[in-house]
């Protein structure tokens, strides 16, 4: 048998953000995350302190969403969200845009928006785009000011839209030249998905299907 050419754990976000989620399933999700030493768990921002509690001393870290899905909370209330949530152990963020803004073209305010909740430094900041949503023009602009605001991630979308695509991942790739990372996210279901995306440049993976990839890595 030949040598599976990538492991996705180490780039796999495992995922639970259904609205009716509950406790448990957030148990399960945090041992999985252990047993298959996923980067992170990323879970809605009222079960961070669950997932914090349960991860304290393994490896994968806790991910919240801030602004989800749609990211048209006020900035002050995606402040609130991000510092709470920080404050409840969140060691990164997921945060939604204002896609209003963008297509406004309201640079200033759409940094206005995402540049405080960057401020936390030891704290990554993944700003999700919503690509299939955006004009060339529009993307150019997000990315553009989020470069500047102090993203460490772009994310190409909440998974509420479409599916992570190849093209996706390296048009971003294009347009921040390494200065940041990126995030796939949405669709993502099979271990030929993940391979594909990370060899376009992906360095991370959202997907509620982690479990199921790696047994099919496993069984590679």
């Amino acid at each position: 048998m030949t040598q599976p050419p990538i492991d996705p754990a180490s780039y796999i976000e495992h995922t639970l953000l259904d609205n009716t989620a509950v406790p448990s399933q957030v148990e399960q999700l945090c041992a999985e995350a252990v047993r298959y030493k996923f980067h992170s768990v990323c879970v809605a921002p009222c079960f961070v302190k669950q997932a914090r509690e349960i991860l304290y001393r393994e490896s994968p870290l806790v991910c919240t969403v801030i602004g989800f899905p749609t990211g048209t909370h006020t900035s002050s209330v995606k402040l609130f969200e991000a510092q709470e949530a920080i404050a409840n152990g969140a060691q990164e963020l997921d945060v939604m845009l204002n896609l209003g803004l963008v297509k406004a073209g309201d640079s200033e305010a759409l940094y206005q928006e995402i540049a405080p909740i960057c401020e936390h430094r030891d704290i990554p900041v993944k700003a999700i785009l919503e690509m299939p949503l955006l004009t060339p023009e529009e993307l150019n602009l997000a990315v553009e000011v989020c470069l500047s605001a102090g993203v460490a991630y772009l994310k190409t979308c909440t998974g509420w839209r479409g599916s992570a695509t190849v093209e996706q991942v390296r048009l971003l790739g294009d347009r921040t030249r390494g200065k940041c990372g990126i995030k796939a996210s949405g669709g993502i279901r099979t271990l030929a998905q993940c391979w594909e995306l990370i060899t376009a440049g992906a360095n991370r993976l959202g997907t509620s299907r982690g479990v199921s990839i790696m047994q099919e890595f496993l069984a590679y």
